[in-house]
């Protein structure tokens, strides 16, 4: 290659790299959120997954509008020709035919997304906010103390999750839908501790804090005002995931009998394992239409939480 062609290459570089400076400068920089967004936008998996959620909110807030029928009455159409070996199926007035009881299965199947997103969203908060509390005061006290609360975690952690849930609400004088709640919510504690305990832990080392503290800023003032925002986005993003997680543990509870005894109440997992077990063989779409919107719940959530996780890490920046 020539000098002169070198010279024309090295010129068209130069000539890009002061339109992009110029450009970003004109922009003002690209944060964190924005640039994650961005790559959100064109991930497929992303996309797909948001739908899901998206349509799985949409149907458990406006339940009361969509639902056909009250799910806790019980129809004469369907209580008629019910019985422990026949449970009527699909007719044009009920989509999705009876349960064990004479009541619209569609309509609690619907239902059952309201109390699923209920049992999920309580369940990730609690464990969110004890996490954020245990993972905030080992990262930023240190010492004996952040060696006491992870070896407690640790002991949390090396029991399997639905181990854990059982046990607790095996100790509870009563199950109910609080107990469910609670114990799904204790299990998810170490995760979000752990993580922002590692997070608090980088940021400790990190210019802006050495600053704040170099210029005499009190501890808890760095703690709550520089250490702490800038160590919560990697645990919401994990919050999506553990979401997930919950319903799946509030599932598998109620389908052990563990969940909350009220037959009136729709919930997909007491509906799986209460009418879709007990009726298996009379009426297997009794346990196919819960178990199908679990997982796709679920499935949701998880692929909105990965492509999150993918979005705000360093690595995979262009």
């Amino acid at each position: 290659m020539s000098e002169r062609s070198i010279g024309v290459l090295a010129d068209k570089k130069k000539a890009r790299l002061d339109e992009l400076a110029r450009s970003t400068a004109e922009k003002g920089g690209v944060s964190l959120f924005r640039d994650a967004l961005r790559r959100l936008r064109r991930n497929p998996v992303a996309i797909t997954g948001a739908v899901l959620v998206g349509l799985f909110l949409l149907v458990a807030i406006f339940a009361p509008l969509i639902a056909p029928h009250d799910p806790v009455q019980r129809f004469q159409e369907l209580t008629k020709d019910l019985t422990v070996d026949n449970i009527p199926g699909p007719t044009a007035d009920f989509p999705l035919g009876s349960d064990p009881l004479g009541r619209d299965y569609a309509s609690r199947l619907i239902y059952g997304a309201r109390q699923t997103l209920f049992v999920g969203v309580l369940a990730t908060l609690i464990g969110l906010a004890l996490g954020v509390v245990i993972g905030a005061i080992a990262g930023a006290v240190g010492g004996w103390v952040d060696v006491a609360l992870m070896r407690l975690t640790d002991v949390m952690l090396a029991l399997p999750g639905l181990l854990l849930a059982i046990t607790l609400v095996a100790v509870a004088s009563q199950s109910s839908q609080w107990t469910v709640i609670f114990a799904v919510a204790i299990v998810n504690v170490p995760i979000f501790a752990r993580l922002l305990r590692g997070s608090m832990l980088a940021q400790r080392e990190s210019d802006h804090v050495l600053a704040a503290r170099a210029l005499g800023v009190k501890q808890h003032t760095i703690v709550l005002r520089h250490m702490l925002p800038n160590s919560m986005t990697a645990v919401i993003v994990q919050s999506t995931l553990t979401f997930a997680v919950a319903i799946l543990d509030a599932a598998a509870l109620s389908f052990l009998g563990l969940g909350d005894p009220d037959i009136n109440r729709a919930e997909w997992g007491l509906m799986l394992g209460v009418d879709g077990q007990r009726y298996f063989e009379v009426r297997p779409e009794l346990a196919y239409y819960p178990a199908l919107a679990i997982i796709v719940v679920a499935l949701g959530f998880t692929l909105l939480g990965e492509a999150m996780r993918e979005a705000i890490d360093p690595k995979n920046r262009r």
